[in-house]
């Protein structure tokens, strides 16, 4: 399972909240390059780490291979395409995204080009291009109420799958 989005979408949030119903090992990409060093180097005009893809999937291989896995990265041009039964892309409207990005200390350009990433659905047409388009889902992310009806979705295929491959 895979859930791609721009920071701020509630991908983190519904990640670990449905690791906690289904009892499946959640791992959010960003923290585990964080506790890994996996990058190799640093982009100055975003401010941030690049990624090593590579070693992300070196340090992933085992434990994708066992299943029952929930991955929360930003991104997903990058994982084998075997991995995933199903991909979940989160979309939050602007007016929410751009407070929540700015609580979080985005400004200038890195605002602005996530905002932008989002308007533009960057990050939905890369996951339709990486995988089969049936298994590429898109779920509103502004509310609450929201959240609840993702988590309710999800829990449901989650519990057909299982009946359909046991």
């Amino acid at each position: 399972r895979r859930r791609p989005g721009t920071p701020g979408v509630g991908k983190t949030t519904l990640g670990k909240e449905l690791a906690s119903r289904t009892g499946m090992t959640y791992i959010n990409v960003g923290d585990m390059a964080k506790e890994g060093e996996l990058y190799e180097g640093f982009d100055e005009e975003y401010d941030c780490p690049i990624l090593d893809e590579d070693r992300v999937i070196d340090e992933l291989e085992d434990k994708m291979s066992e299943g029952g896995v929930i991955v929360d990265y930003h991104g997903c041009d990058f994982f084998p395409e075997r991995w995933f039964h199903i991909v979940f892309v989160l979309r939050t409207e602007n007016s929410f995204l751009y407070d929540r990005l700015e609580s979080r200390g985005y400004k200038g350009k890195k605002l602005q080009d996530n905002i932008q990433c989002e308007i533009f659905q960057t990050l939905y047409e890369e996951a339709m291009l990486s995988y089969r388009e049936e298994i590429v889902h898109q779920l509103p992310s502004n509310t609450p109420e929201d959240l609840e009806r993702n988590l309710d979705q999800i829990m449901q295929w989650i519990e057909q799958w299982m009946k359909d491959n046991n």
